[in-house]
């Protein structure tokens, strides 16, 4: 079914490139793929075109993390910290401070 969806996800980019969801969406199957440079490509391009796409940020830092760019991802993290501040949403800010914090290496488990 995955795999179904990864090509419903296709099309769907193919009719609006231009979506933010159907990009975002398409990064994250992507990621169950292990397509990590598909995803990371989709996610950066979003995060270009799209910045107040909040949600973006916090995935992309986790990528940027897995790939061993931590200062990529604490940088990404504190983009998307100003937008969330700026958006006024809470969740996401939280999410994201936690986020920068742990790869800052100040976190805690």
């Amino acid at each position: 079914m995955s795999a179904d969806r990864l090509e419903q996800l296709k099309t769907f980019h193919e009719e609006d490139p231009e979506d933010p969801f159907t990009r975002y969406a398409l990064a994250q199957e992507h990621l169950k793929h292990d397509n990590a440079s598909r995803a990371l490509a989709l996610f950066e391009e979003l995060v270009e075109t799209d910045p107040d796409y909040v949600g973006t940020y916090y995935h992309l830092g986790k990528l940027y993390e897995r790939l061993d760019r931590t200062d990529d991802a604490i940088d990404t993290y504190a983009q998307g910290i100003e937008m969330a501040r700026e958006e006024g949403t809470q969740k996401d800010l939280s999410e994201l401070q936690d986020a920068k914090l742990k790869a800052e290496g100040v976190g805690f488990d």
